[in-house]
């Protein structure tokens, strides 16, 4: 059974993981297109649309509650959209790692906050 401390590691390494997601699509986006007018209008756009589909959808106090489906949904191409960006700039390796984390970790943290709470 899951303690406490597991619960909290795993709830780190979700925040840890949604950051990393955040720097690799800024990352991608100041790396790709053509001229520094689209480098910038990626670099900050793709984070900031980012961080406005988790908070309104996939944060823990998101305006719009889904049902698991649809925040599953929101996390896949956010996280999976970070992944995506740290292939695109070079790093494929890291990007498949980067994905299994995204993956573990979403299974996790779902199951956590979803069952019973944890024991300390």
């Amino acid at each position: 059974m899951a303690g406490r401390p597991w619960w909290a590691a795993n709830e780190v390494l979700a925040f840890a993981v949604e950051l990393a997601a955040l720097v690799f699509l800024c990352w991608w986006g100041f790396s790709t297109g053509d001229g520094p007018a689209v480098h910038l209008l990626l670099g900050i756009g793709m984070p900031a649309v980012a961080i406005v589909l988790w908070g309104t959808f996939a944060a823990p106090r998101a305006r719009i509650r889904l049902p698991l489906a649809g925040v599953l949904v929101v996390k896949a191409v956010v996280l999976g959209g970070g992944a995506f960006g740290l292939y695109q700039v070079g790093h494929p390796v890291a990007a498949v790692v980067m994905a299994v984390v995204v993956v573990a970790n979403t299974a996790l943290a779902e199951t956590f906050r979803r069952g019973p709470a944890p024991r300390e």
